[in-house]
Formats: structure tokens, C-alpha cells, sequence
């Protein structure tokens, strides 16, 4: 059966959080359920059913080609069940009103930090029924299941990626400052240094900051835990941003911008555009999650030779690496039938791949075969031991830079692992946009009465979600 998504083209939905309150939908009788031949449990929906479901927006035509094959190979095994695309990209400031504007998806992502509070509020569904069916559901790792389960323990969304927090960098931009590549900075002092020689030898912004939509606050936050801080108290009942971390890391920042002019002259940048100029050439380095390596080439065709990664300083008392990742999760508004198949696909599109020798190596052979990336670096959703078996499967199809990342894959287990703040996470990152935003470009900048503010700023939004 034809993708409808395919005829029909695809609808663009942004996400990020949100506190509206929509109407719950869970299902007061189990599905039927089959076993793949992959061995994968998954729910049979009853009748013809037509799942929407999200692809990433701006895919380059090899990308989108591995997806429609994907969903070749699903509709075969599922002939009743038909998946149709919808460009969808998270982005933190409009994902309330796509979600009251019931135009999302029946399958979507949203990032860890979303899913306590969309499930507390009932704005996804609730399919822990079908996720205990499938035959890993007591395998996930559990610093990574609670960020999708209910106060019970039960899953409502899935999770489908990890990372830990990577700075990402140029090799070429490194080779024309006369820097190398294989010796990537190991301090912040260092970050600095280089950054200068970069910026002073190629033009390009020697490091460059995400300041907006939510990531400003996601990236000061990240710096901060690198630095030995923390934005929460540990019982996440109020924020702290008055940590002296947090204050150092807008510090960094303002001796880049100000004293050094090595940051470039964009200071707007959010996840997208800090891609695309980082794909361009125009950034010698940047703090993201650690696997965006396929987002880099398959979005923004960045030059893989390019590419390099490491991980991050880890300096202070009590440093630790920020990680998080992505939840699959479905629309509160799909029926049974839709549930069940949306299971069923994101089993097999997200799940099978991590969890099934089979279905690893046939899904990194389409992509292989398609010049997609295979192999890029990221934290296992279940345990260490399963994630070096499913390298092992798909070792053959393997298509990425790897000694190219080897400063971050060689050390990201060693490093400790924080969680993002758990309370109000996105709505305070949201404000600290203003707090990075100010400090990189105004150089008069009072660091002291901006966190003094954002402090008071936060712990009435802690107030607003008890």
C-alpha cells in the first residue's frame, strides 16, 4: 500500500512545552496483539487504519527516500495500516498552540524534559497497556524510562534516543588556524584560546552560542552543570540560579563576546540555524547534544570530513555532562485502532533498530545503501551491553567518521551524567533566553542583576507548577 503521505504532501507542526490542559484519551480495552517476524510485539489495529506520523522538516531527498522505504517495509507486514507523513520539527515556543490546535501528528516527538508534565496532564495518550506487550519493555535503562512514565512507573511515551551534551567542532576551520583536529580543547580555557585563534586566522566565529527558542537557557544550563553548578535544587522544588556556575558560564561567555569578539556576529542562533551555519563552515565550534551528527549531514549536507567531535570540560566541585533526549509519544486524540498502530510504528521505525539484530542490520543497510549515516555516536536508551551488540550487528554498514568522534565516544561513559532541571524545565529556559541573549549584546551587561531577576522570574514559574 502506497504512503498517502507521499501523494498528499506534508503538513509543517512545531512543538515545545506547554501548560495548557487537553482532555486525556486512554483505552478502556487492550488490542489484540501479533508478533513481527523480527519478534517484535505489536498491537493489530481493527480495520483499515491511517497513522500520521512525524518526519523530521527539510529532510535532503536520499533522507526522505530511507523514510518512504521504511514505511514500504511496515505497510507490507501491515497491509490494514497506512502511514502518512507530517513535516514536524521540535521547537520551544509554539507547541502549545499545535497541540490545542489539534494539528500534531498521531506520532510525535518531544524532548525528555516534556514528558512528566504532558503526561501529569493528560496530553498524550496513555499506551502503557501496549508498551508493557513489547518484549523490551523491562529492559529500558532506568535513568532514561522515568523521563516517559507516570508517577506509577507506567510508560506512556517511549523513549527513542539519548545523548549527553557534545562540543562539536570544525576539523577544517581547526586546519586553517593552524590548530589540530585530532587534539581537540580539553579545558575551557583552552575552548577560549582556540576559539580566538580561530576566529582571528579564518574570520569565522571561533564558538558560537544558541541563545533562542528555549535553547539559550538548555546550552547556559549545560555550561553551568560543566562548570560544577546546578539550576535545581536536588529536590527540584526550587531553581537556582543564583549557583555560582551560572554566573561563571555568562561570564565565559561576555570575555568570548567582548574581550576576545571571537563569537561572530549572529546571537539569535537556536538549533536549526546554529546547524545550518555550523554545517556552512561559519563556526569553528558549538554545544549540542552529541548525537546531532545526522541531523548535520541529512538536514544541512555538512562535508563529513568537516565534522569533528568531544566531549565537554568538565571543571568545578561537581561537574557533570547535561543529558537528555527524545520521547515518541502519541496523540491523545487518536481512537484504539490508531493507538494501537502507532505503537506498532514506532516499534518498528525507532524501536527495532536499538533492539533487534534483524531489524538493526536491514534498517542500516536501506540506510547505507541510501548514503545516509550509519554508526553516528549516542547514548544507549537501554543498557551499555546492548548498545556495543547493536554496534557489533550494524558494524559492516558503519558509514560514518568514527575516529572522528573518537574524543567523544572514547570518554562519554566515563563522564558523569546530569538530568535536565525537571521542574518547569522549557518554560525557564525560555526566559533564560533574554538573560544570554543581553549578556551577548550589550556589553554593559550587569551578570549579577540579570540572575538576581531570572532567580525571582523563576521561582514564581517553580510556583505557577506546584
Amino acid at each position: 500500500m502506497k504512503s498517502l503521505g507521499r501523494r498528499a504532501g506534508m503538513a509543517g507542526a512545531l512543538i515545545a512545552s506547554s501548560a495548557l490542559v487537553l482532555a486525556g484519551c486512554s483505552t478502556s480495552e487492550e488490542p489484540a496483539s501479533t508478533t513481527s517476524d523480527s519478534g517484535s510485539a505489536e498491537a493489530a489495529p481493527a480495520g483499515p487504519v491511517t497513522v500520521k506520523v512525524a518526519i523530521d522538516a527539510g529532510l535532503e531527498p536520499e533522507a526522505r527516500d530511507a523514510f518512504d522505504e521504511r514505511v514500504d517495509q511496515f505497510e507490507a507486514d501491515r497491509p490494514d495500516v497506512t502511514i502518512e507523513a507530517q513535516e514536524y520539527t521540535w521547537t520551544g515556543t509554539t507547541f502549545a498552540a499545535e497541540l490545542a490546535g489539534g494539528t500534531l501528528p498521531d506520532v510525535f516527538t518531544v524532548p525528555y524534559t516534556d514528558g512528566r508534565g504532558l503526561i501529569e496532564r493528560e496530553q498524550i495518550a496513555d499506551i502503557h497497556e501496549l508498551v508493557n506487550e513489547l518484549p523490551y519493555a523491562d529492559q529500558f535503562n532506568p535513568n532514561v524510562a522515568q523521563a516517559g512514565q507516570d508517577a506509577d512507573g507506567n510508560m506512556w511515551a517511549i523513549p527513542i534516543a539519548a545523548y549527553g551534551q557534545g562540543l562539536h567542532y570544525n576539523r577544517t576551520l581547526f586546519e586553517e588556524a593552524g590548530l589540530d583536529p585530532d587534539s581537540p580543547p580539553t579545558s575551557w580555557d583552552e575552548v577560549r584560546e582556540y576559539a580566538d585563534t580561530i576566529a582571528e586566522a579564518t574570520g569565522e566565529a571561533g564558538y558560537a552560542q544558541m541563545t533562542s527558542s528555549n535553547t539559550g537557557g538548555w546550552i547556559l544550563t549545560t555550561l553551568a552543570y560543566a562548570m560544577g553548578g546546578r539550576t535545581e535544587s536536588a529536590d527540584t522544588t526550587m531553581p537556582t540560579l543564583d549557583d555560582p556556575a551560572v554566573k561563571e558560564a555568562l561570564e565565559y561567555l561576555q570575555d568570548l563576546r567582548w574581550e576576545d569578539d571571537s563569537m561572530g556576529a549572529n546571537f539569535l542562533y537556536d538549533w536549526g540555524t546554529i546547524n545550518q551555519d555550523f554545517a556552512a563552515g561559519r563556526i569553528g565550534m558549538y554545544v549540542s547534544g552529541g548525537g546531532n551528527y545526522g541531523n548535520l549531514v541529512t538536514q544541512n549536507a555538512m562535508v563529513p570530513d568537516d565534522y569533528g567531535l568531544t566531549v565537554l570540560p568538565l571543571e568545578g566541585e561537581d561537574p557533570g555532562v547535561l543529558g537528555g533526549g527524545t520521547l515518541a509519544v502519541v496523540n491523545p486524540k487518536a481512537d484504539e485502532a490508531t493507538q494501537a498502530a502507532s505503537v506498532a510504528w514506532i516499534d518498528f521505525y525507532y524501536m527495532a533498530k536499538l533492539a533487534d539484530e534483524e531489524q538493526a542490520k536491514a534498517n542500516a543497510e536501506v540506510a547505507a545503501s541510501l548514503d545516509q549515516p550509519v554508526g553516528a555516536p549516542e547514548l544507549p536508551v537501554f543498557d551499555r551491553e546492548l548498545y556495543d551488540q547493536s554496534r557489533e550487528w550494524i558494524a559492516d554498514y558503519i558509514n560514518v567518521p568514527v575516529e572522528q568522534m573518537a574524543p567523544y565516544t572514547d570518554a562519554i561513559f566515563d563522564q558523569q551524567l546530569v538530568g535536565e532541571p525537571k521542574t518547569a524545565t522549557q518554560e525557564v529556559y525560555a526566559m533564560l533566553d533574554s538573560v544570554v541573549q543581553s549578556v551577548l549584546t550589550d556589553e554593559a551587561a550587569d551578570i549579577d542583576a540579570l540572575l538576581a531577576d531570572a532567580q525571582t522570574q523563576a521561582e514564581g514559574i517553580y510556583a505557577s507548577a506546584e
